[in-house]
Order: structure tokens, then C-alpha cells, then sequence
């Protein structure tokens, strides 16, 4: 079984809500670990976890995130955490798998599926290491975890989507 060590620098989780009906927030997380346990060679039987610091949330408003991190969203007083465990990983073509597992945030876990792309391994020309990169996307209800806060619009609909949709990509040092 293989070692995989996050590269962060070469890593991020991003996301987009729908604001106002019309357009689009973005924002990051920046502090996250990724755990994989396996082999490169067998990714459907890797075990995927994956920590977030819910606090590190940066949508380049600092009001904004912190309304982000209060009890209307994340709570991260008392939720300090989103974590992602994998209980199956699908391939679904050549390089492209789905990976199902248990998403908790705010204290609620349901089960996700995420489209997961595997883009193979390199070796690195600076030090010899073996490198495996990843790239994910996905689709959750932020209702579904108690994220509820929002605000009607004069002309209908509301302040803020109930979907958020995910990105990310990550970069591995591999190992023995």
C-alpha cells in the first residue's frame, strides 16, 4: 500500500452558490487535509478522507465570511470541522471515478457522490518523487446540513441558491 502526502500548495477546494438568482459567489477553503489510503493502481479500493477547517472559508469578503462561519451557516464554534469519508469508489471510464461516501457538515452527514478524475502520475524532475493528481467536482444542498439562512428578493426568489457546487484538485507525493 502507497503513502499519499498532500501537496497544498499544488491543492485547493473551491465552491460557487448562485446569489440574488443571478450570479455567482465563489469562494475557497484554504486549510484542508487529504487522506487516501491504497494503491495508485487500485483506486477503487482506496479509502478517501477528507478534513476541511470550516473556519478557513475565503470568499473575499471578510463580512461575508464571517456571517459564513456564525450559527446561520457553518457554526464553526461549534462545528469546527466538514469532513468526507468514502465508503466506495466506482470507476466510471478510463480515468474518471465516482466516489460515494458520508459528508458531514454543521453535525449532519449524509451520504455523497462526487465525480473524481484521476490524471495519473508524473515524476518530479526537482527531487524523483512520484506525483498523482486528482480533480473533483460535485453538487450538494446546502439545506440538507442546516445551512438554512437566506432572503427573499422583492422580485422573487431568494438572496442565496440552496446548491453549492465543488471543485477541487489535488496533488500527492506518492510513496512505499
Amino acid at each position: 500500500m502507497a503513502t499519499f502526502t498532500l501537496d497544498k500548495v499544488h491543492s485547493g477546494i473551491a465552491f460557487q452558490v448562485k446569489h440574488m438568482m443571478v450570479s455567482k459567489t465563489k469562494g475557497e477553503f484554504t486549510n484542508f487535509d487529504v487522506q487516501i489510503d491504497g494503491d495508485v493502481n487500485n483506486l477503487e479500493a482506496a479509502k478517501w478522507t477528507v478534513t476541511i477547517d470550516a473556519a478557513s472559508i475565503d470568499t473575499n469578503n471578510e463580512d461575508r465570511d464571517n456571517h459564513l462561519r456564525s450559527g446561520d451557516f457553518f457554526d464553526v464554534e461549534n462545528h469546527p470541522q466538514i469532513t468526507f469519508v468514502s465508503d466506495s469508489i466506482k470507476k466510471a471510464s478510463d480515468d474518471e471515478y465516482e466516489v460515494t461516501g458520508q459528508l458531514t457538515i454543521k453535525g449532519v452527514t449524509n451520504t455523497e457522490t462526487f465525480e473524481v478524475e484521476f490524471n495519473g502520475t508524473s515524476k518530479n524532475p526537482m527531487d524523483g518523487s512520484t506525483i498523482a493528481g486528482f480533480d473533483g467536482e460535485g453538487k450538494v444542498n446546502r439545506e440538507a446540513y442546516g445551512l438554512t439562512w437566506n432572503a427573499p428578493l422583492e422580485t422573487g426568489g431568494v438572496l442565496v441558491a440552496k446548491d453549492v457546487k465543488f471543485s477541487a484538485n489535488f496533488e500527492f507525493v506518492v510513496g512505499e
